[in-house]
């Protein structure tokens, strides 16, 4: 696409988009003026919304993007932008992750400015990873980008929310108001525990009970139920009405405790610090339920932990400060494990000593093992989700099998890494059985139809794909390993998909002229290779027919 000259994009359906922007103007007018002859009510509100839902298709109507040999130009109904190509570091995809199953990821394309800016385009978007139409803009714009420009990167890079150039703003803001919550939970514990001790202590008020104290004793009154109305939901309150509105015209209960009582039951009141606590009938109690302090401590910590799980996110977006903004971060979930580890004793002792954690020995010891324990999770966290580079594994084999990119004619050419004489055991015992690794081809060839894949196998027979983790090579298509040359091996980009695993690595792989992608766990990706650099005949011939039978998992 060396011959582009300018690429525009425009919205589509945009009649459609004028028309529901006229008609919510249309909308908007009318409730205001109803809104103005017979007074706000719900008139101004509703067209207060259509307003901004007619903003908002006018906005996306008005929208467009035009590329020639001089930059990019943006138009939107605020504002007019255009970069020049020499002020454009990059073009990106930038990928909107949807939360619903129902609604799919959007794709926008973004520019990378010099000055470490980054500027999103209105156009052109697309809800499908596969819309010619949005690729063959992309590939135009990055046409234009090499021409007029000079582009940092050779791929497309695509960044979404599990990528290093995702921002964290979002997550710390998460974390900042789980700790205030969890803050403002711990700040009433010890005013509940004080009026839990003072419900407990309090005595029936007496005659010669002072007025000034009958806020801290219990009065009894007596009543009788003329009806009750019970809801069905939790979010309602459901309410006991008295006869002749004595000692008050009702009382707001749960819906169990209005179905408790019926229209005619003589009950009993307990009134503590003006708010009655119990209704005591013939058959039924009913209990005012007030937070206690260890369901308030309970609050706190669950907030306090919910909080982990975000600032783990802003930890390891901090920790990969460095990494291309394409490649993909290491998943939090091991913090979120040892916070669920952490809940196990640190629920149970909020609740059970919500105000005694620094004076009980036994809280104290209880604390201090727990601590111990989610020390032991969290440093087991932190390694487990280090970044692990290529470089780091070349002891492993890779940086013998990255030497076949010298290698050319027939495909294959592989260069022989010398192994010691532990490796060279391993191998001869990896040859007769068959070992089922994880790993995919992210592209659909002939051993790879429609990307079926789940497992390679290797050892006992030629290395094949299978749809199975074994046992047996059911369903295995061979790999031509005489075909494949290893280009390089790197880490997961935001463009190699969702469905690879933040951990594994890719190998790029050229299969006869077609790059094509391999993912795996670096460990298994490196023995992989391995076996794609070693001679297959000698591989064949040191394995005896009689002992290539077996199967190991």
């Amino acid at each position: 696409m060396t011959d582009v000259r300018e690429v525009s994009c425009r919205p589509p359906g945009k009649r459609v988009l004028l028309f529901l922007a006229a008609l919510s103007a249309a909308g908007a007018g009318a409730a205001l003026v109803r809104a103005a002859y017979r007074g706000p009510g719900g008139w101004l509100g509703g067209g207060l919304l259509l307003g901004l839902l007619g903003f908002a298709a006018l906005h996306k109507a008005t929208a467009r993007v035009r590329a020639d040999s001089y930059g990019v130009h943006s138009w939107t109904l605020l504002r007019r932008r255009s970069v020049s190509w020499g002020d454009i570091a990059d073009l990106r995809v930038r990928l909107k992750y949807a939360n619903t199953p129902r609604v799919q990821d959007t794709r926008g394309v973004s520019l990378l400015l010099r000055d470490g800016r980054e500027l999103l385009l209105p156009l052109p978007r697309s809800r499908s990873y596969d819309d010619p139409d949005f690729d063959a803009k992309l590939n135009a714009f990055r046409a234009l980008h090499r021409l007029h420009g000079t582009p940092e990167s050779d791929h497309v890079p695509v960044v979404s929310y599990r990528t290093a150039g995702r921002g964290w703003a979002g997550s710390l803001a998460l974390c900042l108001l789980l700790l205030g919550g969890a803050g403002l939970a711990a700040w009433f514990v010890p005013n509940a525990a004080s009026g839990e001790r003072a419900w407990r202590s309090a005595t029936p008020c007496t005659a010669g009970t002072p007025a000034a104290e009958r806020d801290e004793c219990l009065t009894t009154l007596t009543a009788v139920i003329a009806r009750t109305d019970a809801t069905w939901s939790r979010s309602k309150s459901s309410w006991l009405y008295f006869v002749d509105g004595r000692p008050l015209d009702r009382l707001a209960v749960s819906s169990d405790g209005a179905r408790m009582f019926e229209p005619g039951d003589s009950v009993e009141l307990t009134v503590w610090r003006g708010e009655v606590r119990e209704v005591v009938g013939e058959r039924h109690v009913f209990r005012l339920h007030v937070p206690a302090s260890g369901e308030l401590a309970v609050v706190a910590a669950v907030c306090l932990l919910a909080a982990g799980y975000p600032g783990a996110r802003v930890l390891l977006r901090l920790r990969g400060r460095r990494l291309p903004d394409d490649e993909v971060l290491p998943s939090a979930l091991p913090f979120a494990g040892a916070l669920v580890g952490t809940a196990l004793w640190l629920l149970p002792l909020s609740y059970l000593h919500p105000t005694t954690l620094l004076t009980d020995p036994v809280a104290i010891t209880w604390a201090a093992a727990g601590s111990t324990a989610t020390a032991a999770f969290l440093v087991w966290a932190w390694r487990t989700t280090r970044v692990r580079t290529p470089g780091e594994i070349a002891a492993t084999g890779v940086t013998g099998v990255m030497g076949v990119m010298g290698a050319t004619g027939g495909g294959g050419g592989f260069a022989e890494k010398e192994t010691d004489e532990k490796e060279t055991d391993e191998t001869e015992t990896d040859a007769e059985y068959d070992v089922f690794l994880a790993a995919r081809f992210l592209e659909s060839t002939d051993y790879n139809p429609y990307g079926f894949g789940t497992h390679v196998v290797l050892g006992g027979g030629p290395l094949a794909v299978t749809p199975h983790p074994g046992p047996g090579r059911f369903a295995a298509k061979p790999v031509p390993v005489e075909r494949l040359v290893v280009k390089e091996v790197r880490r997961v980009r935001g463009g190699d998909g969702d469905t690879v695993p933040s951990g594994w690595h890719i190998a790029e792989l050229d299969d006869a002229g077609t790059p094509v992608r391999l993912a795996a766990a670096p460990d298994d990706l490196t023995r992989i290779l391995r076996e794609l650099a070693s001679d297959p005949l000698r591989r064949e011939a040191r394995v005896s027919p009689s002992r290539r039978g077996g199967t190991r998992r």
